[in-house]
């Protein structure tokens, strides 16, 4: 089989993470070419690749560059949360497929731009929301499939993560993140939660999100962590954060479900996605791992559930778990997130060879991504509503639920 020739364009920390130990250890693809703006990171991961494979791939520091290549077959974009959509349509627009990396998105008409030069061009691209192909998140999505949780009502969503030390080293590292942080106050990150939550309602599948309303609270965590590390952190003494510690948005789709997603990555905490689905006929809650329903008493005793509980979404495991999860070897789980980051990569490359539809779209990115623009013009507003446009054009209404992997159910 002819190898699938892979430019990577993006070297900070995902990129050389899934570069060196996923594209570079699959046997159906060869990374040919490399882009950073920082050309100490390219000189790092063509060396790698030199002492690797004995060969070294092309290298630029213009993205440009390596989309006028010839041979090309598709493009790996993990740049900088302002940068991406425009790196994905430069690509769309030279006709190569689009593995497109996690973030949100700060301009709506440029989502339009990128949808409209798919549609256009018929290119190819992935979103690559890693945490749709997560373990427990597959797990809950078969089960609501198969009406085990009744009829879904409203789902919530987090990304909990205590970041202060890594926004704090932006400049060291020179990661994006310490500037936005500075400089803007929205719900920056919402896919990771809203992702699954998507698929669960078959957001532009048979429903759509209408509106969102977000609220922020104050921005005094970074500037204390700051204050308690002077030392370490000279340079951010005295500086302003705009990011408030926690942002929380609500989503209302045109089944009438709602969602919630939270924001709060600048207070001390535990990491968590805290990923709940309700429905009528009973619950998921990541925290406990656990499934509550209508039908088993000893649930609504809540000290008994939280003892006896824990859990107890494992049981569900034989019949809903997709296979994928349930043969993983332990070199699949080192691929990263305990194995969905490679998951993720074998559905894109599968999905491009065999020219199916791309089970995390073009539409899909710009709804979830969206959701960073509008929170921050809803925070702007002091809350006020703001709609969420129908990138699909109205197709939403006759699209059939897609998952992201065959669940089997």
């Amino acid at each position: 089989m002819k190898k699938l020739k892979m430019g990577v364009i993006g070297l900070g920390g995902r990129g050389r993470g899934i570069t060196k130990k996923i594209l570079m250890n699959m046997p159906e693809v060869e990374v040919v070419a490399l882009c950073d703006e920082y050309a100490d990171r390219v000189e790092e991961i063509a060396a790698f690749a030199e002492e690797k494979f004995g060969k070294r791939p092309y290298t630029t520091t213009d993205h440009l560059q390596l989309l006028s290549r010839e041979g090309i077959d598709a493009v790996y974009v993990a740049t900088s949360w302002e940068t991406h959509v425009e790196v994905a349509i430069d690509a769309l627009k030279k006709g190569i497929p689009v593995a497109l990396e996690v973030g949100g998105a700060y301009c709506i008409e440029r989502l339009w731009d990128m949808v409209r030069t798919y549609e256009e061009t018929k290119t190819p691209l992935m979103f690559m929301e890693n945490c749709c192909f997560n373990k427990e998140e597959l797990l809950v999505t078969a089960m609501v499939r198969d009406g085990v949780l009744g009829e879904i009502v409203h789902c919530h969503g987090a990304y909990g993560h205590y970041l202060a030390e890594e926004i704090a080293s932006g400049v060291e590292k020179r990661h994006y993140r310490l500037r936005n942080y500075l400089t803007r106050n929205c719900e920056n990150y919402p896919t990771h939660e809203l992702g699954p939550i998507a698929k669960i309602l078959n957001i532009n599948r048979g429903n759509q999100m209408i509106s969102l309303v977000s609220m922020a609270s104050k921005a005094v965590g970074m500037e204390d962590f700051i204050s308690q590390n002077a030392e370490k952190y000279p340079h951010l003494v005295g500086k302003k954060f705009r990011q408030g510690d926690m942002v929380n948005t609500l989503i209302y789709c045109a089944d009438g479900s709602t969602i919630s997603l939270r924001l709060d990555t600048t207070l001390p905490r535990s990491y968590s996605r805290e990923f709940n689905i309700h429905g009528t006929r009973g619950i998921y809650e990541m925290n406990t791992h656990s499934v509550c329903l209508a039908d088993q008493p000893e649930c609504f005793d809540t000290s008994k559930f939280y003892r006896e509980n824990f859990g107890s979404a494992d049981k569900y495991a034989d019949k809903y778990l997709p296979d994928v999860w349930k043969y993983m070897t332990e070199e699949q789980k080192k691929t990263g997130h305990g194995g969905m980051d490679g998951i993720e990569f074998v559905t894109f490359i599968k999905h491009l060879r065999e020219n199916k539809p791309m089970p995390i779209d073009v539409y899909d990115a710009a709804a979830w991504m969206c959701v960073t623009a509008l929170s921050e013009a809803s925070i702007a507003a002091g809350g006020m509503p703001q709609a969420i446009p129908d990138f699909t054009g109205g197709m939403w209404t006759r699209r059939q639920p897609l998952d992201v992997i065959d669940l089997k159910v």
